[in-house]
Formats: C-alpha cells, structure tokens, sequence
C-alpha cells in the first residue's frame, strides 16, 4: 500500500487506513476450506484488475482452481508511461511478466466469446473451458468509430498513446524529432475514460521535456471537458514551472475535437482548426472486446455492475473488474482495479462456499508527476450506497494547493513506492 501524502489530514489518514484494514481483513480472514472437489474460477485479462484478482482468489481459497487467461507474454504497465514520452524512464521499467504466478493455472490464449448459460469460455484456438465463476478484466477498448478521420491507420501518425507499449514510443520518437519551436497538441476526451488525471499529467511532463530541450515549443490541450481531475494543482504547476507553454482549452472555448485530418496533423473543433506538428489523440473508450461479447457491457459500452459482489447486472455467475466496470464515484485507475480486485476475490469465494459476501470498503489514492520531484495525488474512500459506489465523505482528498517544495518531493517519492509495491505485489 503507498504511503498517504504529506497534506493529508488526520481523518483522511485514519479513514484511508481503517479502509486498507478492511479491504486485508475480508482477504485474510476467509476460511481455508478444504474440499474434495475443485471449483474453476477463471479470469480473463491479466492487467492490474486481472492478475491481481487471480492472486487474491488462490490466496482465500487454496482449494479454487483459479485460471488466468492472458494472451500477452508480458503487461505493459500504464502508471508511469508518461515518464517514458519524457525520457526519464525506459520502457522496460514498464514491463512486468507472469512467470511468478504460481499454482494459478496460465492459459497464455485469447478469450473470443462467453457462454453464460452454459458457462463455458470460448479461446482462440477453438477449445472452450467450463467455470462456476468467471471474472472479466478486460481494460478498455480505444473508440476508433468515435472520431472522424481517426482510426487504428490513423494513430500511426497522430498517436493515442494510451495503452503502454509501442504507442507509447511512437510519440516519445515524435517529440525527440519534433524541430525547436513546434506545436504539440494533445486532444483530451469526455468522461468516462481510463485514469482521470493521466491527460494533464501528460501535458505536464511532456511541457518538461519541451522545456527543457525545445524551450520556444509550445503545447495545447483541446479537452471535451469544462473540468478535470485535480484541476487547480495541475494549473498552479503549470502557472509555477511553465509559464507561457501549456494553453488549455476547455469544451465551452472549442476544445472538443470533431475531426482529425492526418495528412495535415489539423485537429478540427467547432471553433476552428488546429494544426499540430505533433497530435497525441486520446479518443474516447469503452469495455474491452470480450466484456462486449460476453454481453456484459450496456448501450454506454462499459459494464454495470453490483457494487458488493462485482456481478454482472446483466449476466448471472460473469463479474467485472478494474476500467471496464460502472464503478459509480470510483474512477478507472490501477489503484482502483487492484482494490477492486480484492473485494470481488472475497465476493467470489464467499459465493462459491455458499456464504454470504461482506460489504467492502475501497480506497483509490491516484498520484501524478507534474515534473521530476514534484508529485500531486488526490485519494478517495468508497463503499456501496444506492447501487454504485459511492464517496465516503470527508474520506479522501487532494495534496494541498498552497505546499513547499518539500511535500511535492515526498509525493514523487511516495508515487514511485506505490508503483514499485503495486507491481511487486501483483506480478512478484
């Protein structure tokens, strides 16, 4: 678990803890018991939700045959991927295995359809797999049908960047190539989408870059939102460290981005084009492919979902976790997933053992770098309330705006603990 920030009062600390306490207690204190027979717990998706699900799961119930569908070789990790546009991480500091999983059994194929009548998983190779309980993690899926002129040809040169890997280096490339005094334009989406904050941290650490190295650059953010996640430290960042380069533009200025027109880079809102010398577009997203195929997602294209157990609103027996999931106040970040995680590998067992499931208490702390040492988090505390998940008030928080240099340094500091802690804790 990261350490909580600097600027944290003593009932968010103590709220945040109790929260954490409670989250352990439902995984530590579930009977271990044993039974001749096997149920087959199977997760699809070996993300933060997924792998850390499949763990928890096997670390409740030793006598689960938990399997983890995951196609990849490895998982390219989200958090800290704006380091690596920046240059001040390497990719492979972002690449995490799954040769440390144990008994959990590792079925390296793609799930392609869900039967959930019968059932039974459907693979890429044509084979099928029965379970008494599937959890679906799947991330999300990019829209490429949401923005005209933008599609998977078209992020080839106007990068998305928002699944780590190759795309990922694709724009760092870009920006090392980008001539002194260019034009970066970053278009942000409407909510829902994965991670709140990560656009403006973007932003944040590609004006460093800039600054640092291409100082008369310039950057422009077109947002589809009026506002956005942890709004007033982004901007007294950028007002403190750079003055002059970033230039946001909300939806009620023209930021919504309509079109896109790779053969010139221009951007095109309702107020007028923009031509970019480089364009990062982040479209818009939803559930992943197999959410969509095991028809858990609703017309919105993200899943609804029972907010003690994870369960499917639409289907019996299929839960959903981590960004694919409605998850009400709580929003889409691995800090989420893994908490999310958590509580549903409790809600499973329990219901596998014919018990009644506990009401969780989760935590999300999201923290963002604004510059090498100086970090800004913001931290919540949800539980089930009306259907969704909702704030517990007076639970959560943001780093306070007025902060010396120091309790900015600390955040850095304590982001890069929780990701090295996070990824230990659910790859090994």
């Amino acid at each position: 678990m990261a350490r909580q920030t600097g600027g944290a009062t003593p009932s968010r600390r103590a709220l945040i803890g109790g929260a954490a306490a409670s989250v352990a207690a439902a995984v530590l204190a579930a009977p271990q018991v044993r039974a001749q027979a096997q149920p087959r717990v199977i997760v699809v998706g070996g993300g933060f939700a997924g792998a850390s699900c499949a763990r928890a799961l096997k670390q409740l119930d030793r006598d689960l045959a938990v399997t983890l569908i995951e196609p990849e070789s490895a998982y390219l990790a989200c958090p800290f991927s704006n380091a690596v546009l920046a240059g001040l991480r390497g990719i492979e500091a972002q690449t995490f295995g799954y040769d440390r999983f144990g008994d959990i059994g590792l079925i390296r194929k793609r799930a392609v359809a869900v039967d959930a009548e019968r059932r039974r998983v459907r693979l890429d190779d044509g084979t099928d797999i029965g379970y008494v309980r599937l959890v679906l993690a799947p991330g999300v899926d990019l829209r490429f049908d949401a923005l005209p002129g933008y599609d998977e040809a078209a992020a080839e040169i106007m990068p998305h960047a928002w699944k780590a890997g190759p795309q990922t280096l694709l724009l760092r490339d870009q920006l090392a190539a980008m001539p002194e005094g260019g034009v970066v334009i970053l278009s942000a989406p409407a909510n829902p989408f994965r991670c709140p904050p990560g656009p403006y941290e973007r932003a944040s650490l590609i004006a460093h870059y800039l600054k640092t190295n291409k100082p008369r650059s310039k950057l422009i953010i077109l947002d589809a939102k009026d506002a956005f996640s942890k709004q007033r430290l982004f901007e007294a960042a950028w007002g403190e460290l750079y003055p002059g380069l970033i230039e946001w533009v909300p939806l009620s200025a023209g930021g919504r981005v309509t079109e896109v027109d790779t053969a010139t880079r221009t951007l095109v809102t309702e107020f007028g084009d923009h031509k970019a010398d480089i364009a990062n577009v982040i479209p818009p997203q939803r559930a992943g492919r197999i959410a969509q195929l095991a028809g858990v997602a609703d017309q919105t294209g993200w899943c609804p979902i029972d907010p003690v157990t994870f369960e499917s609103r639409l289907q019996p027996a299929i839960h959903v976790i981590g960004d694919a999931a409605i998850g009400g106040a709580m929003p889409k970040s691995a800090f989420s997933a893994n908490a999310q995680a958590k509580a549903c590998a409790a809600a499973v067992s329990a219901l596998v053992r014919e018990r009644q499931p506990g009401q969780p208490k989760l935590i999300n702390t999201c923290y963002s770098l604004v510059a090498p040492g100086y970090g800004i988090s913001i931290a919540g505390v949800y539980q089930p309330r009306d259907g969704l998940l909702a704030e517990v008030e007076g639970a959560g928080g943001t780093s306070p705006l007025e902060a010396p240099p120091s309790v900015r340094e600390l955040e850095a500091a304590y982001a890069e603990d929780w990701f090295r802690t996070i990824t230990s804790e659910v790859f090994g």
